[in-house]
């Protein structure tokens, strides 16, 4: 059955099909199709290639491109966690619409911090030449750095790691910390209850120097008796709330949106409304509980899309980003009904 006049092509058009349309040799075909700088090329020849090129539909072939190349259109994340974790799984959706916007597609690898796959991951990468891996955690923290990433152009995404010689891209706790207590501030509140984790990370110790930084900037004299500590889940929140009650404080910062959600059950067990007789304002804005919290938590996102995105720009050179100092990325506040 003929396909003339339908728009339709011949399947598997080959490079010598082109030549043989365009009435030039497959070496010119190839040069035009790959833009090699240097090849010498006639103007008319490259026309008839090109028109050749659009009546046969000749799409080129990706992996021998590739080869030739040295490089391919695809960007590697490998991730512990985030792919089944539904707020910071907004890397993955950040870093592939950066990705997308630059002419490139993402390849995800999820490997649930298993070391075996994760190596079988990078290694698969690197076979098909990506041009650069992202490598992320589902939470702000130390890493040690897999070998395999120093053998092409990586980016650290959440995650740091001081003396392997990679950018990172993270969020920047002491501002976040910072912009929660401001709101409070900014509320009227001067006696101000921070609720700390207990588990050692950059944001246990960067929320806290943000908070201290926000009473100081305000004049607002630092109390350590204000400061508490608490596992960081909602059972976490609730132990503590009978000491922020009696500490005379008039708001908290909570650590994060789990530990808020014990706060409220707390102050609610004693008969206190929230904001009225206590504001409070949480961290991370997990929308399954802040936004769905009565009243609505107000609360500091963190910045998981923003940061796969700028992790895809530092990797393109499209973004400084010095090795030693990580890139930070901005934590906004979400401001609902609770302050």
């Amino acid at each position: 059955m003929s396909t003339a006049g339908n728009g339709a092509h011949p399947p598997n058009v080959t490079m010598r099909d082109v030549a043989k349309v365009a009435g030039v040799s497959i070496a010119t075909v190839s040069h035009v199709i790959n833009d090699k700088p240097g090849a010498r090329i006639g103007e008319d020849a490259r026309r008839r290639v090109q028109d050749a090129v659009a009546a046969l539909g000749y799409r080129p072939n990706a992996l021998a491109k590739t080869l030739s190349q040295g490089t391919s259109r695809f960007i590697g994340l490998v991730a512990d966690q985030i792919a089944t974790t539904p707020f910071a799984g907004q890397i993955i959706h950040g870093a592939q619409d950066e990705a997308w916007r630059h002419g490139f597609v993402l390849l995800v690898a999820n490997t649930d911090g298993n070391v075996d796959v994760e190596n079988d991951a990078i290694a698969m990468m690197l076979e098909h030449q990506v041009r650069g891996i992202l490598y992320s955690s589902w939470y702000h923290r130390e890493i040690p750095v897999p070998a395999a990433l120093h053998q092409t152009d990586s980016v650290l995404v959440d995650c740091f790691a001081p003396d392997s010689g990679l950018p990172a891209v993270v969020p920047d706790e002491v501002q976040g910390g910072r912009t929660a207590t401001d709101e409070l501030i900014a509320a009227g509140h001067r006696r101000i209850a921070f609720v700390n984790t207990t588990t050692p990370s950059p944001a246990r110790t960067g929320r806290l120097a943000g908070y201290r930084e926000a009473l100081s900037a305000a004049g607002i004299d630092l109390d350590d008796a204000l400061v508490f500590r608490a596992s960081p889940e909602q059972e976490g929140g609730y132990r503590a709330t009978p000491q922020i009650i009696a500490s005379g404080a008039t708001a908290v910062f909570c650590h994060n949106d789990r530990v808020a959600m014990g706060v409220y059950d707390g102050l609610r067990e004693q008969g206190l409304r929230i904001p009225e007789d206590m504001a409070v304002i949480g961290f991370d804005n997990q929308d399954v509980i802040a936004a769905h919290l009565r009243p609505a938590l107000s609360t500091v996102a963190l910045p998981h899309y923003e940061m796969g995105a700028a992790g895809v720009r530092v990797l393109l050179g499209l973004d400084e980003a010095g090795v030693a100092n990580p890139t930070l990325v901005r934590c906004p506040p979400v401001l609902r009904a609770s302050i």
